[in-house]
């Protein structure tokens, strides 16, 4: 029998009362998530966070919304990557919002959601934040792949151990899987994920994943 998947603790921020409500509950709903807290902005959300890790009481990712007043999504995404590197940020997004999705993925961001996601995605994009991994949507990843910005290098740069770790990234593996598959250390895998992020000018493996998407590579799941 397997064991039973670990808790997710998640901190929402939505600047819609009304909105915010209603993913909580959403959450709620799913056996192993537990909501530690709500923010209605980004600065509000740091405050929280900032009390959190004062009672080493960090949640394990943050649910952020993109267009909200005074601090938004993508400024806070940045500041929480930055404070705060253990919490991961998923990103709550619709159609209208690539240019806004791309800026939070060039923060740091680990991944978005549809706002009308089901509830297995949200728990897997959650999960897959969680264990470093990337989830993509693929409708999302349609669009982003349309509008993503060329990298600063081509593709060439890249060893074919490096090549072949950009394809594991795509499909989802973390670097533990990485090293696995490739019959490496973890430590090795991680080291080629920061090589290529870094020849390919890239701030996140979720940007690592729509490249190789774009560079057909992989296909979106």
């Amino acid at each position: 029998m397997s064991a039973p998947s670990p808790q997710i603790t998640v901190l929402v921020v939505d600047d819609h009362a009304v909105v915010r409500r209603g993913v909580v509950a959403y959450l709620e709903a799913l056996e192993d998530v537990v909501v530690t807290g709500e923010a209605g902005h980004g600065g509000e959300a740091l405050d929280s966070l900032a009390r959190s890790a004062a009672h080493g009481a960090l949640p394990d990712v943050v649910l952020m919304d993109l267009q909200m007043p005074g601090m938004d999504g993508v400024e806070a995404t940045g500041e929480i990557v930055r404070r705060f590197p253990d919490v991961k940020v998923v990103i709550l997004t619709s159609f209208g919002e690539i240019e806004r999705v791309h800026a939070a993925l060039e923060q740091g961001a680990s991944g978005y959601l549809l706002k009308d996601a089901s509830p297995a995605e949200v728990e897997e994009a959650l999960r897959a934040a969680v264990r470093d991994e990337v989830f993509l949507d693929a409708a999302v990843t349609r669009r982003l792949t349309q509008e993503i910005r060329a990298p600063r290098t081509g593709l060439g740069v890249l060893t074919a151990r490096e090549r072949d770790v950009l394809v594991l990234v795509a499909e989802g593996k973390s670097n533990k899987d990485i090293a696995a598959h490739l019959f490496i250390s973890e430590r090795t895998a991680r080291t080629h994920v920061s090589h290529l992020l870094t020849k390919m000018g890239l701030s996140s493996r979720t940007q690592a994943a729509l490249l190789a998407v774009k560079e057909g590579l992989v296909r979106p799941r």
